[in-house]
Order: structure tokens, then sequence, then C-alpha cells
């Protein structure tokens, strides 16, 4: 799956064999790696994952919901097995749109509809592609995981102790956007990581997890993706998003704070409300696994199981702080 690591093999977070895989063609002719999960069918969800991660990081959504829903997620370009940008353009938000509208042609029958969940980059690729014909056919509802739609360098936290303001504004950008490699998982590089994107919580297992799929992700990819979200101006494609779209943050999201997701909620068009998950970080889908889940769960049942009829295997919430 991994150029230099694999996933973790076992637990909770290590990946299950989709029951297929195919590869969906973009505008530019990037070959983006898919994996459906589940009965063919069933109620059918896509995930868009965010940058430096790979389909592995939905391990426990899919394997909570693959009973039921025909779960579809697939690696980001540069990510995984996806075919990494071929050239300067090939880095943008359209670009990750292109590869949405190519996955949703691959996978689903015209008209048919599905829950869309995104989180961090995979966020900001559904609000990018939001506005697109070809998407909204598709989009019964939208989940949004801790995301942003602009100015994610200025309103980061991961650097310590320097207060907003330019100077941190300048460090920011080049912790974020440095092209020195990760190297190997060590318990260093694990602690770092744990700081910059999860909750003081997260257990040893869940950034055992994350680590092997962050640093799994190629250098140039990494580097190229940061240029990107440093430039990132989605704020008026917020405003097209028009499916009822739920959003979900930590309180403690060092990458892209809680008042991201705040300013996204108070945007869109129809929110179904934000969920602030207190004390988790980042990387809610696998801190915060359970609450994520459901609340897919419940926006399939709710935007997808009326208009097709398909009943979708339930899952039972799992209460959290708000």
């Amino acid at each position: 799956m991994s150029r230099r690591l694999t996933p973790v093999a076992s637990g909770p977070y290590a990946p299950p064999a989709p029951a297929r895989e195919l590869t969906a063609v973009s505008a530019d002719g990037a070959r983006v790696h898919v994996e459906v999960h589940g009965p063919e069918g069933a109620p059918a969800v896509v995930l868009a994952h965010g940058w430096t991660c790979s389909t592995a990081f939905w391990a426990a959504q899919i394997s909570a919901l693959r009973a039921g829903h025909r779960v579809i997620a697939y690696d980001q370009r540069g990510h995984g097995r996806s075919d990494a940008p071929g050239a300067a353009d090939g880095y943008s938000t359209q670009a990750l749109a292109d590869d949405l509208e190519a996955v949703l042609a691959a996978t689903l029958a015209p008209g048919e509809k599905a829950v869309l969940v995104g989180h961090s980059m995979g966020g900001m690729t559904i609000m990018a592609a939001g506005g697109r014909d070809k998407v909204r056919e598709h989009a019964a509802a939208v989940l949004l995981c801790s995301t942003g739609s602009s100015a994610l360098v200025a309103e980061s936290l991961v650097v310590p102790l320097l207060r907003a303001g330019r100077a941190r504004t300048r460090v920011t950008r080049s912790v974020l956007g440095s092209r020195a490699p990760l190297g190997p998982v060590t318990p260093l590089a694990k602690r770092v990581l744990k700081y910059a994107t999860m909750g003081p919580g997260a257990s040893p297992d869940k950034v055992e997890a994350c680590a092997r799929i962050v640093h799994a992700c190629p250098r140039d990819v990494r580097y190229g993706w940061s240029h990107v979200l440093e430039g990132l101006q989605l704020d008026v494609e917020v405003g097209e998003l028009r499916a009822p779209t739920a959003v979900i943050a930590g309180t403690v999201d060092r990458l892209t704070p809680v008042v991201h997701a705040r300013r996204i909620a108070a945007a869109l068009p129809e929110c179904l409300g934000l969920t602030e998950l207190t004390g988790v970080g980042h990387m809610t889908p696998i801190e915060a696994p359970e609450a994520v889940t459901a609340r897919i769960a419940e926006l399939v049942g709710t935007y997808v199981q009326v208009e097709q009829g398909t009943p979708g295997e339930p899952v039972e919430p799992v209460k959290e702080d708000a």
C-alpha cells in the first residue's frame, strides 16, 4: 500500500481487505486507486482522506460500516496507490475535485445518492467540488471532519509559544512546508506527530496507526500539497455546498482549530449542526472513531435509505463529550 511503510496489521486500525478494487481516471489522466467494501446495492458512503494519509486512515469506519453499507474509499492523488501529480497544476483543489468526480462516476450509478465524507484535505475536496452538477447528482448528504476553507497557516496552532501574527505564520509555513523527510517511525517521531495532530489523550495504538500512515506519504507529495493548503481559499465554495452537511471538529485541533469548523457551519446553506469533540485533535476518524462512524450511519439512515429504500446496518451511537 505504501512505498516505505505498511499500516498496522492488527487491531481496530488495521485496514480490512476490500471486496473489490478499481481505478478511476481523472480529468487530466491521473489514475486514482479506489476500494469498495461491503455488498453491492447497499447504501453508499464515499470517504475522502486528508493530507499525507491514505485509505488506511478510514479502517475503523470501514470495518464498522461494511456489513450493511457499500463503503467507497480512495487514495487522493499522490497518496497511497494513486498517481502523483505529473505537473505543478496537478496540485490544486480543482484537481482534487476532478478526482472526486471521477471516483463518483466510476462507482455510482447515474443519479445514485451517497453520503460524502471528507477529513481535512478530503473535506476541502468536497467543498471544492460541491458546486459541480456531477457531484450534486450523487451527494445525498455530507460530513466534514476537521477541515477548513481558508487561512490554514495563519490560524494553525502547531507552533507553540508564538502569538498570532506574521512571525508565527512564517514559522508555521516553514514547518508545514518543509521538504525534510519524516524518516522512520520512532518514539520521538510519534511524540511530535501526536503533539501536532492529536489530542493529549490519544492512546498509543491510535498514535502508531496515524504515524505509519503519515510517514508513508512521499516527501515530494507532502511538500507539493503543503503549498496548496497554504494558499487555500474556499470560502465562496462553502456557500455552493447545498447538500445537507454536518460538521465534526476536535476542540484541541492544532492544524485546523475549531474556529474553522464554526466558520464553515455558519456559512453552509444547509448545516445539520456542528459537533465539537472535547479533548480530540485533528485526526477525528481515528481519535473518535465511534462518534464519526455513528454520524455517518445517521446521515445514511436519514438521507440515503429514505430515497433509495435500502436498509443499512444500524450502528449504535456512542456518546461523546461535546
